[in-house]
C-alpha cells in the first residue's frame, strides 16, 4: 500500500467503526473504485487496535467501575447494582454475536461479502434506523436495561455480522426500539464494541502468527495512531451530536452510499 492508501483506510476504519453507517461498506469502496489492493492482515489488526484503544480510553472510568462492581458482586461484597448490571448486560448482549460468528463465519466470508449484499443491507437497515428514530419514545436509560433487553440487542448485533448492516447502527436501532434515550443507546453500543473488537483482533492476530508475512512497520504504527485519533474524535463528536439531533443525517448518508454501491455493482 502507498502512504495515501493506508492513511485513508486507517481514518475510514476509525470513523466508521462507531458511526451507524457501516464500516464494511466504506472499506470495500476504495478497492473497487480505485483498484486499491487488500490492506493485509497486519494492517487490519493495527487499525482495529487503534479503534479499541479509543473506546477503552474514552470510557475508562465507566469500564473500571463496571469491572470493580462486577467483581464485588461475584464476591458478594457491597457494590453498585446499576453499574454491575450494566456489565452483565454487555456480557449477555455479546453472546449471540459470538455464537453466530463461530457457526456462520465461513458462510458469511464466502457468500455475503459482495457489493450487492452490502448495498442492500446499507440501504435497508438505514431505513430501519430512520423508522426507529422516528418512533423512539426515549423513556428509559441504561440503568433500566433488563436481561430481555440485552438479548434483543445481542440478537440485533448478531445480524450485523452480515456486511453492510453496521454493528453500531443496528444496536442503536434496537436500543431506540426498546425506548432507551439516544445518548444511552449510543453509549451501550460503544461498550458492546469492546469485547467484539477485542475478540476479532485476537483471532486476526492468531491468523497473522500462523501465516506470517512481510509488512510495512511505519504503516502499521501510523495506521494504529490514525485509527485511534479518528475513532476517539468520532465518539466525542457523535455523542454531542446525537444529544441534540436525530439519526436522519446518517440515514440519508446510508441511502446515498447504498445508491453508490448499487451503481458500482450494476454500472
Amino acid at each position: 500500500m502507498t502512504m495515501t492508501q493506508w492513511i485513508v483506510l486507517a481514518i475510514i476504519q476509525g470513523i466508521t467503526e462507531f458511526l451507524p453507517i457501516s464500516s464494511s461498506a466504506h472499506l470495500i469502496l476504495p478497492s473497487h473504485l480505485f483498484g486499491w489492493p487488500d490492506q493485509g492482515l497486519a494492517f487490519d489488526v493495527a487499525v482495529h487496535v487503534g479503534s479499541l484503544l479509543a473506546v477503552i480510553i474514552y470510557f475508562r472510568q465507566l469500564i473500571v467501575q463496571i469491572v470493580v462492581n462486577c467483581l464485588k458482586a461475584i464476591g458478594r461484597q457491597e457494590h453498585d447494582r446499576g453499574t454491575a448490571n450494566l456489565g452483565w448486560m454487555v456480557v449477555i448482549a455479546t453472546i449471540p454475536a459470538v455464537i453466530v460468528g463461530f457457526l456462520a463465519e465461513s458462510f458469511i466470508e464466502n457468500h455475503l461479502r459482495s457489493i450487492l449484499v452490502i448495498a442492500v443491507t446499507t440501504s435497508v437497515f438505514g431505513l430501519v434506523l430512520w423508522w426507529a428514530d422516528v418512533k423512539a419514545k426515549e423513556t428509559r436509560a441504561l440503568s433500566d436495561l433488563t436481561f430481555k433487553d440485552a438479548i434483543w440487542v445481542g440478537l440485533a448485533q448478531a445480524v450485523a455480522l452480515i456486511p453492510g448492516t453496521s454493528r453500531s447502527g443496528i444496536t442503536m436501532t434496537a436500543g431506540l426500539m426498546l425506548g432507551i434515550n439516544k445518548v444511552d443507546t449510543a453509549k451501550f453500543s460503544f461498550l458492546l464494541s469492546i469485547p467484539l473488537i477485542l475478540a476479532a483482533g485476537l483471532l486476526k492476530s492468531v491468523e497473522l502468527i500462523q501465516t506470517p508475512s512481510a509488512f510495512d512497520l511505519s504503516a502499521i504504527l501510523f495506521g494504529t495512531i490514525l485509527s485511534f485519533v479518528s475513532a476517539f474524535a468520532c465518539i466525542v463528536m457523535f455523542l454531542k451530536w446525537i444529544e441534540r439531533s436525530g439519526f436522519l443525517p446518517f440515514v440519508i448518508y446510508r441511502l446515498v452510499l447504498g445508491a453508490v454501491l448499487f451503481y458500482v455493482y450494476f454500472g
